[in-house]
């Protein structure tokens, strides 16, 4: 999943920052607020795209002593700075732009250029949105847009998805501002147009900041991989009970997993110690992700804590 993350990532970055010179120099030379705040926007993304491969980079970084569990929650991290760049720079500047273009319209002059900038950006960015679209689409399985995007244990591809999806809503949006405001003679329409691309990617900002803050602060793994993980444990020989069963995605790649359970008292330690020892071996060789097992003995259930078990209160 990764290298197809890299893949999206490299297409809307080459994408966004070919189409922000263009739409600069667009911006320049007709006077479209519209325009100048599309051309904003892009640069913006191309600089989100440039933080999430710096993400996925740390993110492969090995454990140490200062981090034993690895780096990979970083692209988490790095995710919800996009989230706040595109609500701080792209979508406050829009909306400021289109507001100081309401209180002051201005007559653009040579619309047709922002219309064929308008139209080559669509079509670039209507490819990237499309390879994003179908790797997001390959990652989520059978599963539904909605539910893929709340249970996605990998930002990049959502995040990526969303922006391409708002970019392209913004170009129709100032193409509307730019061809309403030519045909009625309301120049303050390039404003407006501004101001709800503004709106669009505040939108999209707030939505990926809540989806990724739970992967930042910690979500536990996929059900599926609960269960499994469940399976395995509690059909080994000797096993009575599975008193608690604890997992945390360290990033999209990386899960962490606890178990506590008790034993048979017919088992010999000797027994025991093989049987923790191949279960914590299989786990990790049959459970997608699993990088790290701890195995806990305890006769007795430990005290009532958050935990995935059936009941629970913990976050699927």
């Amino acid at each position: 999943m990764a290298k197809g993350s890299k893949f999206v990532i490299y297409a809307a970055l080459l994408g966004n920052g070919a189409i922000a010179v263009t739409k600069f120099a667009a911006s320049v030379f007709t006077g479209s607020s519209a325009m100048l705040t599309e051309a904003i926007h892009s640069v913006v993304d191309t600089g989100n795209q440039g933080l999430l491969l710096w993400g996925l980079r740390r993110a492969r970084q090995p454990a140490d002593s200062r981090f034993p569990f690895g780096h990979g929650r970083e692209i988490y991290f790095w995710s919800f700075v996009v989230a706040i760049m595109i609500f701080g720079v792209g979508a406050g500047v829009s909306i400021f732009e289109g507001i100081k273009h309401l209180l002051h319209p201005r007559e653009i002059t040579s619309p047709t250029v922002n219309y064929i900038v308008l139209g080559a950006a669509l079509l670039f960015e209507g490819v990237a949105w499309w390879i994003a679209l179908k790797a997001f689409r390959h990652a989520k399985g059978k599963a539904g847009y909605l539910e893929a995007v709340q249970k996605g244990k990998d930002p990049t591809l959502f995040v990526v998805l969303f922006e391409d999806s708002a970019a392209m809503a913004g170009l129709i949006v100032a193409f509307l501002g730019i061809y309403l405001g030519q045909v009625t003679g309301w120049m303050w329409l390039d404003g407006a147009a501004s101001v709800v691309i503004g709106l669009i990617l505040a939108t999209v900002a707030l939505w990926l900041a809540f989806e990724t803050k739970g992967l930042l602060i910690g979500e536990s793994a996929r059900v599926g991989v609960r269960d499994q993980v469940r399976s395995l444990v509690s059909g080994a020989d000797g096993v009575v009970n599975v008193h608690e069963l604890l997992t945390l995605q360290m990033g999209p790649e990386s899960i962490l997993v606890v178990v506590s359970l008790d034993f048979a008292d017919r088992l010999t330690a000797a027994k025991v110690e093989n049987t923790v020892a191949g279960m914590r071996d299989r786990i990790r060789r049959e459970v997608a992700g699993v990088s790290r097992v701890f195995i806990q003995v305890e006769p007795v259930p430990a005290p009532a804590r958050l935990s995935d078990t059936p009941g629970g209160t913990g976050s699927s």
